[in-house]
């Protein structure tokens, strides 16, 4: 069974199941008020190959996540352009899932509204006021945090240095400088929804409880999310359920950053951001999924033109191997046993996906010496296992493009006679125009082979 690094018990343990066969998880998702970025694309990525591998496995597996329509950033956006909040929120909402429908994330089974929850939230909201770990202040309702056992279990910190940490309020009314906001009162032309504290809108924290148990139902398996969430966002959704005495998920699990060549954390703020939209435009979107897979998730996730370009390579020779076993025409053949075998311990172990990955490209190495020695019953085996890890973690070979014009076909043939004839300044002559023209250009054993 899989393991994951929890970070509730800081230590890699076994995801217990609810129900056997049955895995419930719940991953936050966006804010839309602006085009998704890298960090976006890493975490998706990550527990789009967590579903994968699961299904892979032969569990079935329940996935949700969250839009986040209503929020701060998408009502300054929205003040700042002079339209409404739910357009704003709309655009960016279908700008984030054409970019993770190119990455081949697939989408949720649920990917509930914050704004069609406001009700529950308000409904549990008062829950809290009346259990005595919520009160009331002239902007809004507040959640006691001190009054929660235990809090500070995610950001792995005690109380103490957690008040200390924090930066200090504006809010008079606060009882401790840890509270957060449930409720907030509603300004001059924002939006609004009736409450018993008047008008205003949730904060931030509680949609994802109301919205994970009601969909998920309590005690479910797998919280999941970008380590930035982990603290304050994740605490403060378990510290909600906790004092209610609703049990939330049983395992919390955090992907890491993104960082620009030399290690520093990419954001806008340090004026490195990239958006994801802008390197899909520029790239193969797999070579982004086999990037993620060949780090750790829990690791720093290096993303550049260098490690990209990498990546491409990598995917060339999946490629490549995909074709030539297409080529020969035969039944395909079993996948190796042991390779598969050897995949899952791999990723059982807390996600290895980078010596998964060096799995695969051992495996394809192997299959393509055995196919140039005319060793069947090796290439065979070794090959399909290839191509079975690849659909296990969201890898699907791409062939050659069938809708080649004729102008393109011509100058691949002339570049086949120049490498024949050994003239590789004219072939990579050839090469530079052909990807003028948008094609992407692969060496192989057959020749020059195009696709977009």
């Amino acid at each position: 069974m899989l393991h994951l690094h929890d970070t509730a018990l800081g230590r890699v343990a076994e995801l217990p199941l609810r129900t056997p066969g049955h895995v419930s998880m719940y991953v936050c998702g966006p804010t839309v008020y602006d085009e998704p970025h890298l960090g976006h694309g890493r975490f998706t990525l990550v527990w789009d190959v967590v579903r994968r591998y699961l299904e892979w496995r032969g569990l079935q597996v329940r996935f949700v996540s969250n839009i986040t329509d209503i929020d701060d950033k998408i009502i300054d956006r929205a003040n700042r352009e002079g339209r409404p909040a739910a357009e704003v929120a709309q655009q960016y909402e279908q700008a984030w899932y054409r970019a993770m429908d190119a990455l081949g994330v697939r989408r949720p089974d649920a990917d509930p509204h914050a704004t069609a929850y406001v009700d529950d939230m308000v409904a549990l909201i008062a829950r809290l006021v009346d259990a005595g770990v919520a009160y009331a202040t002239t902007d809004g309702v507040y959640f006691n945090a001190e009054q929660v056992p235990g809090y500070g279990l995610l950001a792995r910190q005690s109380l103490e240095s957690l008040r200390a940490g924090e930066r200090v309020e504006v809010v008079e009314e606060k009882r401790s400088p840890i509270d957060f906001a449930l409720w907030k009162n509603a300004k001059p032309g924002e939006p609004e929804w009736p409450s018993p504290w008047g008008p205003g809108r949730p904060g931030w924290h509680t949609e994802c409880v109301v919205m994970a148990l009601d969909l998920l139902g309590e005690d479910f398996d797998l919280h999941g999310g970008g380590i930035e969430l982990a603290f304050p966002h994740h605490e403060n959704e378990r510290a909600q359920a906790v004092a209610l005495g609703r049990p939330f998920a049983r395992r919390w699990a955090h992907s890491g950053h993104v960082v620009a060549p030399g290690g520093e954390k990419m954001s806008k703020s340090l004026g490195n951001y990239t958006s994801l939209t802008d390197l899909l435009a520029k790239t193969d979107p797999r070579a982004y999924r086999l990037l993620v897979l060949q780090s750790h998730y829990r690791s720093p996730l290096e993303v550049g033109p260098a490690t990209i370009e990498r990546a491409e390579r990598s995917l060339a020779r999946f490629d490549e191997l995909a074709r030539r076993v297409e080529l020969r025409g035969e039944a395909p053949a079993p996948p190796d046993p042991g390779a598969l075998e050897r995949f899952a311990e791999l990723m059982d172990d807390d996600l290895s996906t980078p010596a998964a990955m060096a799995l695969l490209f051992d495996l394809l190495t192997r299959a393509n010496a055995a196919l140039d020695r005319g060793e069947d019953e090796t290439a065979g085996p070794a090959a399909a296992a290839v191509l079975e890890i690849g659909r296990a973690v969201g890898l699907e070979p791409r062939g050659p493009d069938l809708d080649i014009d004729d102008e393109a076909a011509r100058l691949v043939d002339e570049r086949d006679a120049a490498r024949a004839a050994r003239d590789y300044t004219r072939a990579d002559v050839l090469r530079r125009e052909l990807e003028a023209r948008g094609w992407t250009v692969q060496d192989s054993t057959e020749g020059t082979r195009i696709h977009r």
